[in-house]
């Protein structure tokens, strides 16, 4: 009878012990280090909406790789909404398109993993999306399964049609199927900036969106006729006030997809780029590759602002000063170093004399200084990737209306 006592004692102290262990190896949440600096890559929605197919995706791999996109850092293809049928199969499975992806997406997937590139897609935290096709709502983990057996690497997910439940939950269970399902993958919380998600998204996700969608214009709201808005770039710069402080590395405020090269000026374009890598976000161009004019492959692998962007420090800039409709934005960037941009506002051309030691930088987030009445910092100009003197005089030039300067300071 003991003995028999003694086995049992064994037996549960056992399984007892082994459902301890598993308790403590399964973390639930987003898989975490997957995006250090700030995802790069291309995103299909922005040009192409759903008229999306298997031969948009190899011809935008094999030039993102032979254009030099890849060498510059980008390496994310997403697939945006429209990528699938109206209807899940028999077994409640999402089914790839297959009249636009006749080889099946699993091939396309490999596709994209040979050039040595990173494939994602696109669902929504709904019933359906917000083109109509199946969401994810009571899908989670099985979706989840279905993009692990893919080996997608990034998912984008949406807020549409989601009546009746909550974000932070909704998000937080597809992040938990994500890391059950047992694939690394980038969780892009497509949410608006509705529900605050800066607040909450940290343990959930590794970006966040933080407004609605953008629009290919430097300061304007356009409006849809379903009674929503699309944001020009320096709208969506200025909409949201003190979040810069929950972004950093692995938890990004995302400023949405880029529209350079999508019907603005090459100036507007710069203006955006530089905007977008001083705000650290996430560079996901939105163009077509296949059209792509020699200016905007040049603002889109200038490697001086990218470093700025990619900087391992990951502090999102901040609006330091405007005199005469010029503003000027300040980064931290690593090793003491700062990145300034002067942008002009306005519809005229401006001149900028700026006194250095009239500015000295303080980072009320994150603590950072800059006294040039103390020290002395090497001037780079970015752009034209020459040096430009030092703190120690005025900084002087022309800017026309809505362009940069974007420089980097070197102590």
């Amino acid at each position: 009878m003991k003995k028999l006592l003694l086995t049992l004692l064994l037996s549960a102290t056992t399984i007892l012990g082994f459902a301890q262990g598993n308790t403590r190896k399964q973390e639930f949440g987003k898989f975490k280090g997957l995006a250090m600096t700030p995802p790069m890559g291309w995103n299909s929605w922005n040009t192409f909406a759903t008229n999306i197919d298997e031969k948009l995706v190899k011809e935008t791999a094999d030039i993102m790789v032979s254009s030099g996109m890849a060498a510059a850092g980008y390496n994310y293809i997403v697939l945006d909404d429209g990528w699938m049928t109206k209807e899940r199969d028999e077994n409640g499975d999402l089914i790839p398109d297959p009249v636009k992806f006749p080889s099946g997406m699993k091939a396309i997937v490999d596709y994209v993993h040979s050039k040595g590139l990173k494939f994602g897609l696109y669902n929504c935290a709904g019933t359906h999306t917000c083109a109509g096709y199946p969401g994810t709502r009571g899908y989670e983990y099985q979706d989840a399964r279905f993009y692990a057996k893919l080996e997608i690497d990034f998912l984008k997910y949406d807020w549409c049609n989601t009546a009746g439940i909550t974000a932070k939950e909704a998000y937080t269970t597809m992040s938990n199927a994500l890391k059950v399902a047992g694939r690394p993958i980038v969780f892009s919380l497509c949410e608006w900036g509705d529900n605050q998600p800066w607040e909450w998204g940290e343990p959930v996700g590794n970006l966040w969106r933080i407004s609605g969608d953008i629009y290919p214009c430097f300061d304007c709201e356009f409006k849809h006729p379903e009674n929503w808005s699309s944001w020009g770039f320096m709208k969506i710069v200025e909409m949201r006030k003190d979040i810069r402080k929950y972004s950093g590395p692995d938890h990004w405020n995302d400023f949405d997809m880029m529209e350079v090269g999508n019907e603005m000026t090459t100036i507007e374009d710069r203006s955006h780029f530089a905007m977008w890598c001083m705000m650290a976000s996430p560079l996901i161009a939105g163009n077509d590759f296949r059209k792509m004019e020699p200016e905007t492959l040049a603002i889109l692998t200038n490697k001086n602002l990218i470093a700025v962007d990619q900087d391992k420090l990951g502090i999102q800039g901040f609006k330091l000063t405007v005199e005469d409709g010029v503003e000027v934005w300040v980064k931290p960037l690593s090793d003491g170093a700062w990145a300034i941009t002067f942008l002009n506002r306005t519809e005229l051309p401006k001149k900028i004399n700026f006194d250095w030691k009239k500015n000295p930088i303080k980072d009320a987030d994150f603590g950072y200084e800059a006294d040039f009445n103390k020290t002395i910092f090497k001037i780079k100009d970015l752009w034209k990737n020459k040096e430009a003197g030092t703190t120690k005089k005025n900084f002087t030039g022309d800017i026309i209306a809505h362009d940069v300067i974007t420089l980097k300071l070197i102590p």
